[in-house]
């Protein structure tokens, strides 16, 4: 049985298996039936014609390795601003900036709850501010 500090660690090497874009590092921090909830109608799920619920690991894995990359182009930076644990339960506040595929600035805050099993994720519920992401994605370049 994992505890919260060794959950808060495995969620740390998320974020940075997230910004290698591997695939098989990246699939490794999840369970097979991992699931993640973001709001409907979010302008990235918008934007990549995605879902706001990504069902399975593959399905998790191939938004984070491929298709953040198409929308989020380049100059991504994540600045944390705290990550905390209780159980199997980790929260991660955090920033993220990056200069969109149109060119334009993005830079929005983001609340992460996690549901770990074994060290692994198996649910995420990301929040975030919905019109504040629509208005950089979708004003034009």
């Amino acid at each position: 049985m994992m505890n919260a500090e060794d959950n808060k660690r495995a969620v740390m090497a998320t974020w940075k298996a997230f910004a290698s874009r591997d695939p098989a590092e990246i699939a490794a921090m999840f369970t097979e039936d991992a699931q993640w909830f973001a709001p409907p109608g979010n302008a990235t799920a918008i934007a990549l014609n995605a879902t706001h619920h990504m069902m399975g690991k593959a399905k998790i894995v191939h938004f984070i390795a491929v298709d953040f990359g198409k929308l989020f182009s380049r100059d991504v930076k994540v600045d944390f601003a705290g990550f905390y644990g209780d159980g199997n339960v980790v929260v991660v506040e955090q920033r993220l900036q990056a200069t969109l595929s149109n060119g334009a600035p993005y830079d929005n805050d983001y609340c992460f709850v996690l549901e770990l099993e074994d060290g692994r994720i198996r649910r995420v519920r990301e929040y975030m501010d919905t019109a504040k992401g629509h208005r950089m994605i979708f004003a034009a370049a």
